[in-house]
């Protein structure tokens, strides 16, 4: 037999682009009379959610949005954010989500290099993206249509259009299909890595399938699931979620506060059967009012954590209480999580202790990850599998971005050698286990959330009294870690902490504010970089 014979050309028969789309479509027709979504009192079925897509689709294509043209959501955990996971890629137009914890300066960076076209924003969130749109230049500014959520506290209008009016005005018949390229970008992504600015991180429709259908697999999540939203849907597109819980008819319950009472409320009064988060989520629950938790005991509920390594405390505690915690690992630029510490059944008979510390290892790779490997960070030659030989953390497959938004120099760099560089340090077990130890850049992840130590830093040196700076993390049993500043005031110059704080507040989004200020001369290697090893040690004993 020859190998030519075997070379048969794809066809409409036998080969289709894979993309989140279909998984609407299917469930649509299969279940249209299915719960599909939960807001407040608010219910509305599977065939009601793609009509409300079509709707979406139709009317951006009326507001002249074209292939290509990105479409920025400023949202909590509502509605309109899941249903532009969809409606946007049925025109096949790409979706930024924003991140609502940022301030005005990097959202309006972030809309003008992403060159949103249009901006749906929530009116909760009108003040800081009214100061957003204001630094745009009129002419580059979106066209904006703004969400008037019942559940929202007042807001004022930025634009002239408003959401369910927008929609209504929509075709809930619109005709969509599968990108004619399944390489075709999908979502625009911000992180802001270990730069002042973010750099956008580009999904396309296949890496999105295949990890929204990885999350299925991984863990082992059944039909019509009961999927909780804790995790912002804007952090890497809520880990792939919007489109995992389509992909298996269940339902969405949204939720515009992650506060304890809500989370637990909603858990008892919608079975919710799936919720994901960072470990400060487990912990916020751990430590709410017993009276609000419902019992558990016959219904443990799914809980999966990434964002930073959970204390093995947090997941005994979670555990205590009738979740049942699933560890994963992954990062913006691969669509969320990729690992997952799969769990062995002979662990069942360890104590609960040490079940929790193999628990908090970042594990084994995603069946949608092709490679997986710890190695050393300047051959790329995979280091022992010793548990104790530290390399740097490399991945490829299908779930990795197709690169950095207008930064071909960024993007080679992350590519280089055919792996994509995390940048985080960890070691390699002998069980094949990856486990994080510490990053080999300065980033600081509290709650989840990426800080810029250099960002941090540049507002530091805003201050007229302030001389040098240097912004390290320190442990933390809530956030995972959180900022700490160094500072060394100019000759003469006065300044407080409180001063230096209230400083930042004014210049940064609150999270990224430091905790704590210490003042003093900053520890330099000879060729004059700060030592930042020292400030760390320094750091855990303030």
């Amino acid at each position: 037999m020859a190998a030519a014979d075997y070379e048969l050309p794809k066809n409409q028969a036998n080969y289709a682009q894979l993309s989140p789309l279909s998984l609407l479509a299917r469930t649509a027709a299969v279940y249209p009379n299915r719960l599909a979504v939960v807001h407040g009192d608010w219910r509305y079925s599977w065939g009601e959610a793609e009509r409300r897509c079509r709707r979406l689709a139709s009317a951006l294509k009326g507001l002249g949005v074209d292939h290509g043209d990105t479409v920025s959501v400023m949202a909590p955990n509502t509605p309109p954010l899941f249903e532009a996971h969809f409606g946007v890629a049925m025109i096949g137009a790409v979706l930024n989500a924003l991140n609502t914890r940022l301030d005005a300066a990097t959202l309006a960076f972030i809309l003008q290099h992403g060159e949103a076209k249009v901006l749906i924003t929530d009116r909760e969130f009108a003040p800081v993206m009214g100061a957003a749109l204001a630094m745009i230049p009129a002419e580059k500014r979106p066209v904006v249509i703004d969400i008037d959520d019942k559940l929202a506290p007042p807001g004022a209008m930025l634009g002239k259009l408003e959401y369910e009016a927008f929609l209504a005005s929509g075709d809930p018949a619109f005709a969509y299909g599968l990108p004619a390229d399944e390489w075709e970008a999908i979502a625009l992504n911000y992180t802001s890595g270990t730069t002042g600015n973010p750099k956008g991180v580009i999904y396309h429709h296949r890496g999105a399938y295949l990890n929204a259908i990885g999350n299925v697999l991984t863990w082992g999540m059944p039909p019509h699931s009961v999927y909780l939203w804790t995790l912002p849907m804007f952090h890497c597109n809520g880990w792939c979620f919007p489109w995992t819980i389509t992909a298996i008819a269940g339902t969405h319950v949204c939720l515009r506060r992650i506060e304890a009472a809500a989370v637990l409320n909603s858990i008892r009064d919608n079975g919710v059967t799936h919720l994901c988060g960072a470990p400060i989520v487990a912990n916020m629950l751990n430590n709410a009012d017993p009276a609000l938790w419902p019992d558990l005991s016959e219904r443990p509920v799914q809980m999966m954590t990434a964002g930073a390594p959970p204390p093995a405390k947090v997941i005994e505690g979670a555990e205590s209480h009738g979740l049942k915690i699933t560890h994963v690992y992954g990062l913006t630029e691969v669509y969320g999580p990729v690992t997952v510490c799969a769990w062995q059944d002979e662990w069942n008979d360890l104590p609960k202790p040490e079940q929790a510390r193999i628990k908090a290892r970042q594990g084994v790779p995603y069946l949608s990850l092709d490679g997986l490997m710890v190695g050393d960070a300047r051959t790329m030659a995979p280091v022992p599998k010793d548990g104790v030989t530290m390399g740097e953390v490399f991945m490829r497959g299908n779930p990795v971005m197709k690169g950095y938004l207008k930064n071909p120099k960024a993007t080679d760099e992350a590519f280089e050698g055919g792996w994509f560089h995390t940048g985080d340090l960890g070691v390699w077990h002998a069980d094949g286990y990856i486990e994080l130890k510490d990053r080999s850049k300065d980033i600081i992840i509290s709650g989840g959330e990426n800080i810029s130590t250099i960002e941090v830093e540049d507002a530091l040196y805003t201050h007229e009294a302030v001389l040098e700076a240097a912004v390290v993390g320190r442990p933390d049993e809530t956030w995972g870690e959180t900022p700490v500043a160094f500072i060394t005031l100019k000759p003469g110059a006065e300044a407080t902490e409180a001063e230096i704080i209230a400083h930042c507040r004014a210049h940064l989004a609150r999270y990224k504010v430091p905790k704590a200020v210490i003042f003093g001369p900053l520890p330099k290697t000879s060729t004059g970089k700060m030592q930042k090893y020292v400030l760390r040690d320094m750091a855990k004993a303030v």
